[in-house]
């Protein structure tokens, strides 16, 4: 059986607990990590936001979100 992005995201969190977009983008090419993010709350996961900010690699302050499943 084939495993989807939503599949691989859930057992990501399930293991390790959080993910950013960065993340998931080089770990299952998933580019759309809120939109699997938004599946997994509609089916009863309970997965928190919690907004980071940073610099990029031109010195911009930028924001991002990690996701976080909760018990």
């Amino acid at each position: 059986m084939k495993l989807t992005q939503y599949d691989r995201v859930l057992d990501h969190l399930q293991r390790n607990g959080k993910l950013s977009q960065k993340q998931a983008i080089r770990l299952f090419g998933a580019y759309r990590l809120s939109a699997i993010i938004h599946r997994l709350r509609k089916d009863g996961y309970n997965i928190s936001s919690n907004f980071k900010s940073g610099k990029n690699r031109f010195g911009d302050t930028v924001s991002w979100a990690e996701y976080k499943l909760e018990a």
